[in-house]
Parts: structure tokens; C-alpha cells; sequence
């Protein structure tokens, strides 16, 4: 059963090993319920692992991951999956949109696979593509749409299901820096609208310091600095 008072997401001595390349070690990681966190660290860090992990995608090699207070390891993979669907949605730096839907259709897919009317999962998508300024972009295709407005209907499509915890990897990364900053505004105003805890990998510092927490990957663990000081994340 899910704790309503738990932690959004608790990293428990968290490991994750490639026979002797040691990727992270003995990771301890706490998240709260509405809580923006950026997780900087140099390329090859092992953010991508670290978020992988949050978001259950890839087993740890050692230790516990939370979700909402439940532990997650001795899950069956239908109930890992079940969780994974329910309470987290995932945005790539790549936005992976289906080419041939349009930008409503996007969004409303994984509300149709969960069994929504389509009404239902054409309202909800609407809604969530209007609060991220695409109202006017509802019909349009991917390859109709700007990079910027390709990954802020990514972003729609990833907080379809309602999750309690968005997980970001590089969400700005192929954008130029103009762009970027929309995107980023437009996703940090959509996650506070809708009080959701996110969890977002960067290696933007400018974007990164406009967040509630900042943690960096440092010697295969993880560590929080002073948001002020910009210094401590390079």
C-alpha cells in the first residue's frame, strides 16, 4: 500500500556495478513530496544510471529503491511495472514522439493504453498541452512542430498518467540555449502546477541553480551543495 506522508522517491545504499567498473556506490538519496532536484555530473557520472534506477527501468547491483514509500526490489515485474506506470513518468532528451500522431494523439496514447475513454484521454491531454503553451499545436504532427515544442509535448505525454514523480535525463540537452530556457520554464511551472516531485538530470548549471535541490555525482556517490554555489557542481 502507498504511503500518502512517504518520501517520493528514497535511494537506500544504492550500487550499480559492471563486473569491476564501479559506477556508483553506496548511494543514499532522499526526495521529498514536491520537491524540484537537479543531479548534475560530468558525462559517463552516472546520472543516466542513477536516474535508470530511480525510475526502475535497470536493477541496482546493491541496495533499495522507494517509490512512494514502497520497496521496490522484491516487487514481481507486473507490479514493477504496474508502479512505474502509475507513479512516474519519464522525459528523454530525445523526444521520442510517434511521427504519424498528431501532438494530442501523442499525449493521449498512454492514457488510452491505461484504459481511458478517448474522450476522456483527448481532454487530459488537451489540458496538459495547453498549460504548456501548445493549445495551438494540438492537431499538428512532430515534424510540424519545433524542437522546443517536440519536447514540451514529450513532457505532456510523460505526465499523462498523472505520476507523483517526473524523472528527466537531459531534458534541454539538444536544444539551443533560447530554447532550453523555454522548455525548462515551461517544465517547472507545469510540475509545480500540478505539485509533482522531479528529479532532473543537467548539465546546465544556469538552469540547474533554478531548482529547490541540487546534488552531484562525485566519486561514484552522491552529494548535495549549497545551490548558491555554482563552483562546487564543476
Amino acid at each position: 500500500m502507498k504511503d500518502k506522508h512517504a518520501d517520493a522517491l528514497r535511494l537506500d545504499k544504492i550500487a550499480r556495478r559492471y563486473g569491476d567498473l564501479v559506477i556508483i556506490e553506496n548511494v543514499n538519496f532522499e526526495m521529498k513530496r514536491g520537491e524540484t532536484v537537479a543531479l548534475l555530473g560530468p558525462s559517463g557520472s552516472g546520472k543516466s544510471s542513477l536516474l535508470h534506477i530511480a525510475g526502475l527501468l535497470e536493477a541496482p547491483s546493491a541496495g533499495e529503491v522507494y517509490v512512494g514509500g514502497v520497496a521496490t526490489s522484491s516487487l514481481t515485474d507486473a507490479e514493477r511495472t504496474r508502479l512505474r506506470r502509475d507513479a512516474l513518468g519519464f522525459v528523454y532528451q530525445f523526444h521520442h514522439l510517434l511521427p504519424e500522431f498528431s501532438a494530442l494523439d501523442n499525449v493521449a496514447l498512454p492514457l488510452l493504453i491505461a484504459g481511458q475513454s478517448k474522450k476522456s484521454a483527448d481532454d487530459e491531454a488537451a489540458r496538459l498541452l495547453t498549460a504548456l503553451g501548445l493549445g495551438e499545436r494540438l492537431t499538428h504532427q512532430p515534424g510540424q512542430l519545433s524542437g522546443g515544442e517536440q519536447q514540451r509535448t514529450a513532457i505532456a505525454r510523460a505526465l499523462a498518467n498523472n505520476p507523483a514523480l517526473l524523472l528527466a535525463d537531459e531534458p534541454t540537452g539538444n536544444l539551443d540555449p533560447k530554447t532550453s530556457d523555454v522548455v525548462f520554464d515551461a517544465l517547472l511551472k507545469i510540475v509545480r502546477i500540478e505539485g509533482l516531485s522531479a528529479l532532473v538530470a543537467t548539465h546546465d548549471q544556469r538552469l540547474a541553480k533554478r531548482m529547490d535541490r541540487i546534488v552531484v555525482i562525485k566519486n561514484q556517490n552522491l552529494v548535495e551543495i549549497n545551490i548558491q554555489d555554482r563552483a562546487a557542481a564543476t
